[in-house]
């Protein structure tokens, strides 16, 4: 159980954090910014792998979970029970973001600012990115390492950083549908379910060439 806790404990504070980011950035007149919003991810994530590696392998992400789940470095009966603790995490994070802060109409929800096609690629590429990334630091579905930390806080911090604008850099079903429910906003959350899952799903097979 203590596991399940990390994974819904990890989550529930890297939602907070990252799209709290996003809500104070609107409700504040920009004073956090777009390069403070994906700083904030970065670090955020860094944190939560260090604070929670040893105990859950720190994955806090639905299609990180399944990855490691087809790579088979991580138990099949453990995959529902940690996909549950991790949208019931950040169900909970956005639920109380929208107590905080109810003048938010969109609680940090992703939204794609060009086409559906353009946001399902991107997230596509960004997630496989990510989990290549994931997997390069990782040892029998746990993060490794005092680098891995740095080096996955980085890649997330990259890439909020340059597909924010376009995608929102989602690469986490956990993420992008728990502001959606929270502030009622489902448009084109089907991108952020299907895209980030096929990329991660991706990245096993690419890594298994790789190597």
């Amino acid at each position: 159980m203590k596991k399940y806790f990390a994974e819904f404990t990890g989550t529930f504070i890297l939602v907070f954090c990252g799209t709290g980011a996003v809500i104070v950035d609107e409700t504040q007149n920009g004073s956090v910014t777009h390069v403070g919003i994906a700083v904030t991810w970065g670090l955020v994530v860094m944190a939560m792998i260090y604070t929670f590696g040893e105990k859950s392998g720190a994955h806090f992400n639905p299609a990180v979970s399944l990855a490691f789940t087809v790579q088979k470095t991580f138990p099949l009966k453990q995959l529902l029970p940690y996909v549950c603790s991790q949208f019931g995490g950040a169900i909970s994070a956005s639920f109380v973001l929208k107590f905080l802060f109810p003048d938010s109409q969109r609680l940090g929800a992703t939204i794609p600012t060009g086409t559906p096609a353009q946001s399902w690629v991107m997230e596509v590429f960004l997630t496989l990115f990510l989990m290549l990334t994931v997997l390069g630091v990782s040892e029998r579905g746990k993060e490794k390492g005092l680098l891995a930390g740095l080096a996955v806080g980085s890649v997330v911090l990259l890439e909020a950083m340059f597909a924010g604008p376009v995608s929102g850099a989602s690469m986490n079903p956990a993420r992008s549908l728990a502001p959606a429910l929270a502030s009622g906003y489902l448009n084109n959350v089907w991108i952020y379910l299907t895209a980030p899952i096929a990329g991660s799903v991706s990245a096993v097979f690419v890594h298994r060439l790789l190597k």
